[in-house]
């Protein structure tokens, strides 16, 4: 009969293919969990949870491959739970319903149940909003996984009554030791040198079940000495980089990059920009960030800087990838090393909150045009004094409204070009004083 786990053809019963190495591996307590242990410790949320027996409802928030799922097997088996598991990209509203009728009626039988909803984000808001009830009566403890930001991707509703835990990608300490638990599965050692081991490692990317699979493959090679690095890469092809260019990683990349520079670390500046080239980021988006970096953080510091940046654009719109790339790598360096001033960009803030502040108080009427005959017997222009034709092309008037107190919005920093202009700006300073 199809389906069935054996056979039975001409040669006999066979057995069930083995299960796979991920799934053997698959811890049978929390305590063999590896990884994580900011969330499990014994200090850690759910290591205090569990021992003050008061489980509730919770958020795993982190990357594919760190423990979400098996996490909350073992929590509903610790905590005599009935586990059941769903995922929002395959579940309705009618299954939905299905699944709290039936806590429902279990937690009449007395028995509680852990919802455990694999990539919770992926309801909408009114889905998100029909857990509440029946995590309010008991119905359910929710363990939700997402691997989004749960502050964009979750209902403030949902997040009130749930634990947001952060699970963090396995470092390569971590995925060694599941590397040796994996051998000890397998009952033989990786055919791999040092090198070609920690490579393996990080073909993973942080992701355990990745490097299960990874050896998995590895292990069924039939090699007769151990492989190194080049012979590795020549037969496993590397894990492409965890990236979304709408998602968290591309805000945290951005933001990477853009600090880089801000700190004046030119080789992580380059770093970030080529992680974000490789996982697909857009390069016109990269060089509208570069430019915007050029004004806000470097500003008149150094005014060629925004050319640099408006000229490696160009480039790349001429050459386009990847030789433009090129282009807007050596604008991310002369960012960094650019002296740094925001003086610009702060006093640019400053100067909205005053207009805000001060309405529709009209310009001086000294200052304002007088083309018509109305206007001159209103007083527009009347006093106005002609800079070029006073002692050092300068009247020191004021061109604020009347009864605004003069406000200081730009103080540039002794740094980079804006040491000249501090001097300039002194200068009149002394000069409006002396004239009263």
């Amino acid at each position: 009969m199809a389906g069935d786990l054996f056979d039975t053809g001409g040669d006999g019963p066979k057995a069930a293919p083995p299960r796979p190495l991920a799934d053997r591996l698959r811890p049978r307590t929390l305590a063999e969990v590896i990884g994580q242990d900011q969330v499990l410790g014994p200090e850690a949320p759910l290591g205090v949870m569990l021992a003050s027996g008061s489980l509730g409802s919770l958020i795993l928030w982190g990357p594919p491959g760190v423990g979400k799922t098996t996490i909350a097997r073992l929590l509903a088996a610790e905590t005599d739970l009935h586990f059941v598991q769903i995922s929002a990209i395959f579940t309705g509203v009618p299954e939905l319903r299905r699944v709290f009728d039936e806590a429902r009626h279990r937690r009449g039988n007395g028995q509680g149940t852990l919802l455990f909803v694999d990539e919770i984000h992926r309801f909408n808001k009114a889905q998100q909003d029909g857990f509440l009830p029946h995590m309010e009566d008991g119905t359910i403890l929710l363990v939700g996984a997402t691997t989004e930001n749960p502050s964009f991707e979750l209902n403030a509703a949902l997040l009130s009554r749930a634990q947001v835990l952060v699970l963090e990608r396995l470092s390569l300490a971590d995925l060694e030791r599941l590397a040796q638990r994996a051998e000890k599965d397998l009952g033989r050692a990786l055919p791999l040198d040092g090198a070609a081991r920690e490579a393996l490692l990080e073909m993973a990317d942080g992701d355990g079940r990745a490097l299960l699979n990874l050896i998995e493959q590895v292990a069924a090679w039939r090699v007769e000495a151990r492989l190194d690095t080049a012979a590795l890469s020549a037969r496993l092809m590397k894990r492409a980089a965890k990236y979304d260019k709408s998602g968290d990683e591309h805000y945290n990349l951005i933001s990477a990059l853009h600090k880089s520079v801000r700190g004046s670390d030119p080789d992580a500046a380059l770093y970030w920009l080529a992680r974000m080239l490789t996982g697909g980021e857009d390069p016109r988006y990269l060089a509208r960030r570069i430019t915007r970096m050029a004004i806000e953080d470097i500003g008149l510091a150094d005014p060629q800087a925004q050319a640099v940046c408006l000229h490696a654009w160009e480039i790349y719109e001429r050459l386009g990838s990847p030789e433009g790339e090129l282009a807007l790598g050596q604008a991310v360096i002369y960012l960094a090393l650019a002296p740094k001033s925001n003086a610009g960009y702060a006093g640019f803030k400053a100067a909205l909150r005053e207009a805000k502040r001060t309405g529709s108080a009209p310009p001086p009427k000294h200052i304002l045009n007088a083309p018509t005959k109305l206007m001159k017997e209103q007083g527009y222009g009347a006093g106005y004094a002609y800079d070029h034709d006073a002692e050092d092309a300068f009247s020191g008037q004021n061109y604020f409204p009347e009864g605004m107190k003069r406000p200081v919005l730009y103080t540039p920093p002794e740094r980079g070009f804006e040491r000249e202009l501090k001097k300039r700006l002194d200068y009149f300073a002394k000069l409006r004083a002396r004239k009263g």
